[in-house]
């Protein structure tokens, strides 16, 4: 077995070089030194069943040797070149792109993180509109840039205090309130779009949303939210984005969670899932939209022949082996499951949320220093019983699960089954 130097020694390196701003999960974190699929293993080759999937990335599995030939391939032919030199495979990857967006989203502009992304989607707003101003959702996160950040309503996310005097960024309320019901919700928070844009309407280049909120605690809007949200964006020339950062390429079996309610974006976000590791994002729009964008632009490392062919591999691996279907049922047995333990245990697990393999449990409702305690003791007590899984929400108090999409059964069964006797422990 090769020689590790162990946590504490990774722990004191982070502690001399790392910012101050980099956390981790657990009082006794492992060090993660290998990954197979679904399971990842530490430095004593300890087996843990991952259920977070490094927050929705390894969709196909950790080092998916399907895809890792395909990466090796490339890495040893043709590693790098900008946009400005002609290859193969990121017009290749762009042309399977437009398949495989909904509706008539067919231009594709690659990236190389989410945060780069929607960065890149809210630039072709203000140049397609002519306009500057943005709405978001309160809670939503779209990244670290400057400017996703200054849409991003989740707090602890919004790291410079000055931005929260931007005058071109208005947060309306998002379709969820704890003791609110859906529809109550969604009404209110259509209510403030409507003022919004009554008010300041011709301002305004786009709002951006994610689908489904994954950071602020996978929240899912009522079924018609968004077709009502588009229908009055469109009154007054406002475009929208569709952050898919984390639900894209079949995470909510769907290939993209906006298709659950049946409207289509102006403009599309991904990352994560689509390069399973390696570093690819894009942002696609129509033709008409994506003809705004026509200044010199290019990203250094953005479609490099790498990370399109392995982008390609994992389109590939998605379709062949019905992964979107796969997320659709597994995410079913995952969800009942869950509300089983939430039957079991009503004053702990006290709302299920979600769609597909895109599922949160909240704990202890409205006491949430109790919850946000009690996540952190599950998740510590879940490694120590062989299973990642993750946590988000405002208050950290809720479980996230996102695992890769080839998950099994089995290993889902197994896993309830020792949550559920970690909560019986600790409870």
């Amino acid at each position: 077995m090769a020689q590790y130097s162990g946590p504490e020694h990774i722990l004191q390196q982070r502690q001399q070089h790392f910012y101050p701003c980099t956390s981790y999960f657990y009082r006794n974190p492992p060090q993660i030194v290998k990954g197979e699929m679904q399971y990842l293993y530490d430095h004593e080759n300890r087996r843990y069943t991952d259920f977070f999937a490094g927050v929705s990335v390894v969709a196909c599995g950790h080092c998916n040797p399907d895809i890792v030939r395909r990466t090796e391939e490339q890495l040893r032919t043709l590693q790098h070149t900008c946009t400005i030199y002609l290859t193969q495979p990121n017009a290749d990857l762009a042309e399977r792109m437009a398949e495989v967006l909904p509706g008539e989203l067919k231009r594709t502009f690659f990236v190389n993180s989410g945060s780069e992304a929607n960065e890149g989607a809210l630039l072709l707003a203000r140049l397609h509109t002519g306009k500057k101003g943005f709405i978001a959702l309160e809670q939503g996160l779209h990244g670290r840039t400057y400017l996703t950040m200054s849409v991003t309503g989740l707090r602890m996310w919004r790291t410079d205090p000055q931005l929260e005097s931007d005058p071109d960024v208005t947060f309306i309320p998002r379709p969820y309130e704890r003791g609110m019901s859906g529809d109550e919700a969604a009404q209110r928070s259509l209510a403030a779009l409507k003022k919004v844009l009554e008010e300041k309407g011709g301002c305004i280049a786009a709002m951006i949303a994610e689908p489904i909120q994954g950071n602020a605690g996978i929240i899912v809007p009522p079924a018609g939210y968004f077709a009502e949200v588009k229908a009055l964006l469109e009154q007054y020339g406002v475009l929208l984005i569709a952050d898919e950062i984390q639900t894209g390429f079949g995470r909510t079996g769907e290939r993209f969670a906006i298709e659950h309610f049946g409207v289509q974006p102006d403009i599309i976000t991904m990352a994560k899932a689509l390069g399973n590791g390696v570093p690819v994002a894009a942002f696609a729009a129509t033709d008409e939209i994506a003809a705004s964008f026509n200044r010199p632009s290019a990203s250094t490392f953005g479609g490099n022949p790498v990370s399109a062919v392995t982008a390609m591999a994992v389109l590939d691996y998605i379709e062949s082996h019905r992964l979107v279907q796969r997320s659709k049922q597994l995410g079913a047995v995952l969800q009942e499951g869950l509300r089983s333990l939430a039957d079991r245990f009503p004053q702990v697990v006290t709302e299920v949320r979600g769609i597909g393999l895109m599922l949160g449990a909240e704990l202890c409702g409205e006491d949430t220093p109790r919850g946000a305690a009690l996540v952190d003791d599950i998740l510590e007590l879940m490694k120590d019983k062989g299973f990642i899984i993750g946590k988000n929400g405002v208050d950290r108090n809720v479980l996230a699960f996102q695992p890769p999409l080839v998950i099994t059964e089995e290993d889902t069964t197994a896993m309830l089954m020792a949550l559920e006797e970690t909560i019986y422990t600790l409870t």
